[in-house]
């Protein structure tokens, strides 16, 4: 004779089962809403980071995945400012020992980048005015100059608003916690009160 459970323990065991994959699949969906709310709280990350960058390439700046401040073969990088590229490379070299590594998502950038960069802001923020929030003119951008990075969003700037200033790094705007700038007088007197965004700054007047 085949053995039967009875019919509470079957029924008790099949809400189990039935329960066990609703777990899963909640827990699924709720990291997929997790992974879309996080790339929606910089929302000028897509544009600034290279995921769109038709007819651009390594030589004007755009950079790949798992970029760091070593990469020289990286024009984005080799380009920067020499006191910043410096700067940049003791911060990382002890925030390694913290088990923190500083990837790059934008250094040094091309005029004609920075302008696509541009264009994309205003059809993205539907006006010049918002996209200059975000994106700034080719005569004005850090970035062009070689004077700006933007270090991926993470534990590194994390690290760096607690350490960036020992080495002359600093935020810039209170809506880009990945652009950083150097600012030498920081070493001995702390960053410099920040820019709500780069409206603000006054050499984007010019």
């Amino acid at each position: 004779m085949t053995y039967s459970p009875p019919a509470r323990t079957a029924a008790r065991r099949t809400r189990s089962t039935i329960l066990a994959v609703l777990v899963v699949v909640a827990a699924f969906i709720g990291a997929l809403g997790y992974q879309s709310l996080a790339s929606s709280t910089a929302p000028a990350l897509g544009i600034l980071h290279g995921n769109h960058h038709d007819s651009l390439g390594k030589a004007d700046g755009v950079v790949t995945d798992g970029t760091t401040v070593f990469d020289d073969e990286s024009p984005a990088v080799a380009n920067l400012d020499p006191a910043l590229h410096g700067a940049l490379r003791q911060a990382a070299t002890d925030a390694a020992d913290d088990g923190v590594e500083l990837y790059v998502n934008s250094g040094w950038r091309s005029p004609k980048y920075q302008e696509q960069l541009l264009h994309q802001a205003i059809s993205e923020y539907g006006s010049e005015e918002e996209a200059a929030r975000w994106v700034a003119t080719p005569n004005t951008s850090a970035h062009v100059s070689g004077d700006a990075v933007d270090i991926r969003v993470s534990d590194a700037t994390t690290w760096l608003s607690e350490h960036g200033a020992e080495y002359g790094l600093c935020q810039i705007y209170s809506n880009e916690p990945w652009h950083y700038e150097l600012r030498p007088e920081a070493i001995d007197h702390g960053c410099p009160a920040m820019y709500a965004d780069p409206t603000h700054d006054p050499r984007m007047q010019q």
